[in-house]
């Protein structure tokens, strides 16, 4: 009888043994800056000179509405002593419409230059988040939090991933 107890205390105390094992394993917590880790990625480069480019052909668009706005502007405040008075009103809705035309457009804009950020950086952060998930699962990780964005109040420790993800990408700097 006694030997049955041993027994099944051992077992008892080897599966509490495994069991705490799997839960410490199970509460592996690393972090990353990912902000980081996507500036240096391969490609980045590119991102940004097509960005530019982007902006810069809407700054020439915008840029072209208000020099068309001075021009009206002036030539409206030039004439209006001569004007009669529905030429006035012509003139000050058309002045009216292109200020709302101009408005719209830079609203337009802002969102343009939006979706195209996200459409350019989305494949990096895609790929990004691969890695992370290969180097949480080669390392036993339960969680990868980003370290940079202050989503983490407080930490005591836990392990900087930001290497592993890094040599996954293939970035050397």
């Amino acid at each position: 009888m006694m030997k049955n107890t041993l027994k099944v205390l051992a077992i008892v105390v080897l599966v509490a043994v495994a069991a705490t094992t799997n839960a410490q394993k199970a509460s592996k917590i690393g972090h990353i800056d990912l902000g980081k880790v996507l500036e240096q990625m391969p490609g980045q480069d590119t991102v940004k000179v097509v960005m530019e480019k982007y902006v810069q052909t809407l700054q020439g668009e915008l840029q072209m509405m208000q020099q068309e706005l001075e021009i009206k502007g002036a030539d409206y405040q030039k004439n209006l002593p001569t004007m009669s008075s529905i030429i006035k009103i012509t003139k000050e809705k058309e002045i009216t419409d292109l200020q709302g035309r101009i408005e719209a457009f830079q609203q337009s804009a802002q969102q343009d230059l939006q979706a195209k950020n996200t459409e350019l950086i989305t494949p990096f952060i895609n790929k990004a988040k691969q890695a992370i998930k290969d180097v949480a699962k080669e390392g036993g990780f339960a969680y990868i939090l980003n370290a940079n964005e202050e989503i983490v109040l407080y930490s005591d420790g836990g392990e900087d991933v930001t290497a592993q993800v890094k040599k996954k990408l293939g970035i050397t700097q």
